[in-house]
Order: structure tokens, then sequence, then C-alpha cells
């Protein structure tokens, strides 16, 4: 099969994989970073925390301003009924968490298709001594 074959295949593999991915576990996935960011979680136990809870915009970002400091809001009514409280320091370690985490995926992609764009055929194929 010829380089650019294999090269596109397993690109349309991996973006075929990814689109595979839940929306809850996508959403577990950013919520596992909100809590490392420094996001703390408070959940929507009583009737006044769920009420509050429904009158944000699910699984986004809203910015509050409370003692004239800037706090981030991130309500989540799917897979933990909660919301996410943080500061800026916290939003900006997730958004810098975020990001190094799109960098790694693009350099594994990057390096699985580096990986199968070498072209064997000059040499017969991997044999045996190819390892």
């Amino acid at each position: 099969m010829a380089p650019h074959v294999v090269t596109a295949l397993t690109l349309t593999l991996g973006l075929a994989l990814a689109g595979c991915q839940s929306t809850s576990q996508t959403v577990q996935q950013k919520e596992d970073l909100l809590s490392a960011a420094g996001f703390t979680p408070q959940p929507a136990n009583t009737a006044e925390r769920l009420a509050a809870m429904k009158k944000l915009p699910p699984n986004k970002f809203v910015q509050q301003v409370k003692n004239s400091q800037i706090i981030y809001v991130y309500a989540d009514p799917i897979v933990c009924q909660c919301v996410y409280f943080g500061n800026q320091a916290a939003y900006a370690q997730f958004r810098q968490m975020v990001f190094a985490q799109k960098l790694a995926n693009e350099q594994q992609m990057t390096a699985v298709m580096n990986q199968n764009a070498f072209d064997f055929g000059p040499w017969g194929g991997p044999g045996p001594f190819m390892y």
C-alpha cells in the first residue's frame, strides 16, 4: 500500500475514534482538568442550588464578579450535577492544560503519520531483522 494511503487511513481512523467519544466522557475529561487546575466543585444538592445551576449554560464558562474579583463558573448538570468555581489563576491553569493536551495529541498524531510515511519498498519491506 502506498505511504500516502496508509497515512490517510491512519488519520481517518484516529478521527473516527475521536468521534466515538461520548459527550459524558468529554465532559468528564474536562472536569478532570478543571479539578487539576484548581476549580472547586460544589454539588447542586439543594433545591435552591439546583435552580441556580439550571440558570447557567451547561458545560460552558461564565464570568461573574464578586467582591471586585472575577470568578469563573462552570455548570455540569449531566455528569456530577455540580458547579465548579475558580479564580483567574485556576482558569489560566485550565487553559494552559487544555493547550498542552491538544499539543500532545497533535504530536502523537504527527508521530504516527511520520512513522507510516517511510517507504520500505526499496528494502523489500520490514523483515525479521528490523525491530
